[in-house]
Order: structure tokens, then sequence, then C-alpha cells
């Protein structure tokens, strides 16, 4: 069944800082097709998203099982005994060392609200935001890509291990053409992990983005990345929204 386009609740409280012009950031983008953009909403909105994160998002385990994505309720995850968890991360860890594998914890945004499911989040309004006429025309105008038309969303929380192997979001008949990330963690050092790192063909890192508060991060698919693995000493859990930036909405 195809998605349904879910109703836009206005948000008057989230907008991008007026500073930021598109047309000025386009060429760095037309030239290394990625770029790092600071301080992107307008002061209060990065921080009243981050407290929804914290405390109010259902958030979900994800990794990658047998037969593809495997996901589970956290607070179930947490009442499962001691040795099927170790068990089960031998298992993820021992793909993850020759092969595509992740974990972390998710909220799928815009599952959910394609599914006709509103919780009223703060998290939902950044879903809304990207798919009104401004969002999209802000992303047509910095990526030079006329053909965007929708954008996807998740809530994202990598807690100390978790990770994201090398992989290049290539994915037939999603219709993605750039891949973004919304950072949402106020205080985050580079060795703390969590870092967004960009691969080259030799698989040197060509460059990296540590996950610095308020700022989006947007690249152009396919193109080989990971998220390092988040230290065991990390101070903080590391928060995004991220997805994908398509020419055709699920539906239709």
């Amino acid at each position: 069944m195809a998605a349904a386009k879910p109703t836009s609740v206005p948000a008057p409280w989230l907008r991008l800082d007026p500073a930021i012009d598109p047309v000025v950031l386009a060429p760095v983008f037309a030239q290394h097709h990625r770029l790092h953009i600071p301080g992107v909403f307008a002061p209060g909105a990065a921080e009243r998203i981050h407290g929804a994160l914290v405390d109010g998002t259902p958030w979900r385990r994800n990794t990658v099982g047998s037969t593809g994505n495997q996901s589970f309720y956290v607070n179930a995850y947490d009442q499962q005994p001691a040795e099927w968890k170790a068990k089960l991360l031998e298992v993820i860890e021992a793909k993850a060392r020759d092969g595509f594998q992740y974990l972390f914890d998710t909220y799928p945004v815009s599952d959910e609200l394609e599914e006709g499911r509103r919780l009223g989040i703060a998290c939902e309004a950044v879903y809304d935001f990207m798919n009104s006429e401004a969002g999209l025309e802000f992303l047509r105008r910095l990526t030079g890509e006329p053909r965007i038309a929708y954008v996807d969303a998740q809530c994202t929380r990598y807690l100390p291990g978790h990770f994201l192997t090398e992989h290049d979001d290539d994915l037939d008949g999603k219709h993605r053409l750039f891949a973004y990330v919304l950072n949402l963690t106020p205080q985050w050092r580079a060795d703390w992990g969590g870092l967004l790192l960009f691969l080259d063909a030799d698989g040197h890192v060509a460059e990296g983005y540590t996950p610095k508060f308020n700022a989006l991060n947007i690249f152009k698919t396919p193109f080989p990345h990971c998220v390092t693995q988040v230290a065991s000493f990390a101070g903080a859990a590391r928060y995004a929204i991220t997805g994908w930036i398509r020419a055709c909405p699920p539906w239709g």
C-alpha cells in the first residue's frame, strides 16, 4: 500500500536562520557535492527539538538481521536477559567486521506520519518544514537540483558502542538525490566518535564532520560514507534527524 501524504502542521517556532543564503552556498556544494552548514535553524529551535529527542521520543533499536532491518522497541530490548543481548551483539559485530551493519536507535518520523500517526513531538515539525514549499525550494536552490520533491526523516540516537559501517545509500526505486544529517547534540567532542566520514575509492578518509549542534550536513548520493563507533567514554548521546532528499514522494 502506498504511503499517504500527511497533513502539515505549521510550527512558527521552526525557521531557517535568515543569514543563510542558499544561492551563496550553491557554488561550494556544486564543487564538492557535500556541505556542512552551521547554525541552520534560528535560535531556540534546535534546543526545542533536542529536548524532545531526549524526553518523549519512542525509540527503537535498529540493526541488520538475517532478512534485513531488525527493530526492537528499546523498552522491550532493555528487559531481555543479558545473555540474549550479549549474543545479539556478538552477531552484530561479526557482520560489521566485513560487511554492512549498523546499531543505533531510531524513530521513523516520515513512516509514522504517512501512516497517520502524529504524536505532536518537535521532530515532526522538521519533516513538515522540509516538505513545505519553502523547505523544498531552499534545498533546490542550495543543490541546483530542480527535481527535489520530497524529504523523508528519521530521528537517530547513537549511544556508546553504536555505529554505521561503510555504505553509499544507493537503493533502486527510492529516487534518492541527496542525504542529510541535522545534528542535535549541544556538546560533542571529536574523540567521542560518531563522526560522519566520507571515503575515497582507495579507502582513505576524504573528509569528516563532527556532529556539531544545529548544523546541517548534506551530500550527494551515492557516495561512500560511514559513522564511526561512539566511544564507551562519550559524555552524551549523539542525536540527529537524518534522511534522504528524493525526486519522488512515496505517495506518487
